[in-house]
């Protein structure tokens, strides 16, 4: 059971992470002064953070839970 929590956190997170991450970088814009490229984000990063979080969330509950079946 902790084990498909797991999984399922990962997957949500990487979905959200890719979701939220083209959002972002597709909210950024760039303009070109004196030759050099500037980028300006106008993206909120908050929801890609948090989606990178679960993931690793996932991730570790995922790990635990291998970890623990191997010491039984």
């Amino acid at each position: 059971m902790i084990k498909l929590v797991g999984i399922i956190l990962t997957i949500i997170g990487i979905i959200g992470v890719l979701a939220f991450g083209i959002q972002a970088i597709n909210s950024t814009d760039s303009f070109s002064i004196f030759g050099l490229d500037i980028a300006v984000s106008e993206a909120d990063w908050a929801p890609v953070i948090i989606s990178f979080v679960v993931t690793l969330v996932g991730v570790v509950t995922i790990l635990i839970r291998k970890k623990q079946q191997l010491n039984k």
